[in-house]
């Protein structure tokens, strides 16, 4: 006879519950692959959680069940694999201050403009990323009254400046190894340090931030890279 987990009507089983709040939960997530969490305490904390996603009362979820689904969960929050590691102890960290970003509406005229601005300023810090709606380009602040002036029969969605634009710059393995830019955001999340906006071009992965936040962003990146160098001696 095949066991199947607990459900009820709304379908939700406790293992798929527990799954759920790890992955909403990141730190949860860096607790069990740096593998320093007691999975019984984990589970008490989870309790009334997991009861909450699965419509029960807290009563209704034992600690054991989810300490079992934890421990057949943990191999899926692994640490870093050795490609990884590799990946980002080979990276730099650099970090570019005074910096400007502006998104407007992907049209003709905004795309004729934007090249436009680019061959013009070819030896400044500009950088472009669009989508089938939207661009955006991050810039050193002392282009921002012309790029303003360039776009403004564009509609402007969102801007800022005085930022401060963290860019690493890593192997070229990066290109065709999963799990290295995730490392570098998990590692700002977990100094609750926002990411305003990203361009990601070839080995290289910018991450704008605000100017208060820069110091930390590079300290937290630095120790990250740090730390993939002393696991590989």
């Amino acid at each position: 006879m095949v066991k199947r987990d607990p459900k009820l009507a709304s379908g939700t089983s406790v293992a798929r519950a527990v799954k759920e709040e790890i992955d909403s939960d990141i730190s949860i997530q860096d607790a069990i692959a740096r593998d320093y969490v007691n999975l019984s305490a984990l589970a008490r904390v989870l309790v009334p959680r997991v009861a909450a996603r699965t419509g029960r009362k807290a009563k209704g979820v034992s600690e054991v069940g989810v300490a079992t689904a934890l421990k057949r969960l943990r191999a899926s929050y692994a640490p870093a694999s050795p490609r990884v590691t590799k990946v980002i102890a080979g990276s730099v960290v650099n970090v570019r201050t005074r910096v400007s970003r502006l998104s407007v509406e992907r049209t003709r005229r905004t795309l004729q403009t934007v090249t436009a601005l680019l061959s013009a300023n070819h030896d400044d810090f500009i950088q472009v990323s669009e989508s089938p709606s939207y661009i955006t380009m991050i810039f050193d602040d002392k282009l921002h009254s012309r790029v303003k002036r360039s776009l403004a029969a564009a509609e402007v969605l969102d801007e800022g400046e005085g930022e401060a634009a963290i860019t690493v710059h890593s192997p070229q393995e990066i290109v065709t190894t999963p799990g290295c830019i995730s490392a570098f955001y998990n590692q700002l999340f977990r100094r609750r340090i926002n990411v305003e906006d990203t361009v990601s071009c070839y080995t290289d992965t910018i991450m704008l931030v605000e100017m208060k936040d820069a110091s930390r962003a590079f300290e937290a990146l630095t120790e990250l890279i740090g730390e993939e160098q002393r696991k590989l001696g």
